[in-house]
């Protein structure tokens, strides 16, 4: 996993008004808690922070006012509804070696059996607890062959080493549907006449 460096300053500013001040300033305004500590307001670069939350769960490492440097996770990201920009985030301290509780992308490769089946993700995100420092992007689970009725349970779904379930392990993950057999056009028609009658 991909650590990114972001300069952080301290704000004291709070508010409506400082946070679109922060943001006039292409900034984005941040809180940083864990571990007991007081949460710590800042400021982070709202372009670079951006970036780095494209990828799952990163690893930001936190250079504070010059001073001093922590590590930290995503926890609450919050957006404009409309224009997408960055208005707040939440970041939580961590430490090389702790472990952590994240959700990981569940992704699916290989073909259902024939018959129009479909799958369902009942999990999008898998919920593990891994290695702040070695929190994987996605879990990937192959559905080939499998037909109407099947599931797959968070215990079927291979996880990096030092990583494990932080869910029940027989959760189901995944389902395959059966499709659902459309009304046939004889007996559309039939039903339009007795509505006209």
């Amino acid at each position: 996993m991909s650590e990114v460096k972001l300069s952080a300053e301290t704000r004291t500013e709070f508010g409506k008004g400082a946070a679109r001040r922060i943001r006039r300033d292409n900034k984005v305004p941040v809180v940083l808690y864990g571990h007991g500590s007081d949460p710590l307001h800042l400021t982070l670069p709202g372009h670079d922070l951006l970036l780095a939350l494209r990828t799952p769960n990163v690893l930001i490492s936190l250079d504070i006012d010059g001073k001093s440097n922590e590590l930290a996770i995503p926890k609450a990201v919050q957006r404009d509804p409309l224009k997408g920009f960055l208005e707040h985030v939440d970041l939580q301290l961590v430490k090389r070696g702790e472990k952590v509780t994240v959700e990981i992308f569940v992704h699916t490769e290989g073909e259902l059996a024939p018959g129009g089946n479909l799958l369902e993700h009942v999990l999008n995100a898998l919920p593990v607890e891994t290695e702040a420092t070695h929190i994987p992007e996605s879990v990937t689970v192959s559905v080939e062959g499998l037909e109407a009725g099947a599931s797959i349970l968070a215990k079927d779904i291979p996880l990096p080493s030092g990583t494990t379930l932080a869910v029940e392990e027989d959760t189901v993950v995944l389902q395959v549907l059966a499709a659902q057999a459309e009304e046939t056009e004889g007996e559309g028609a039939e039903g339009e006449e007795a509505a006209e009658a």
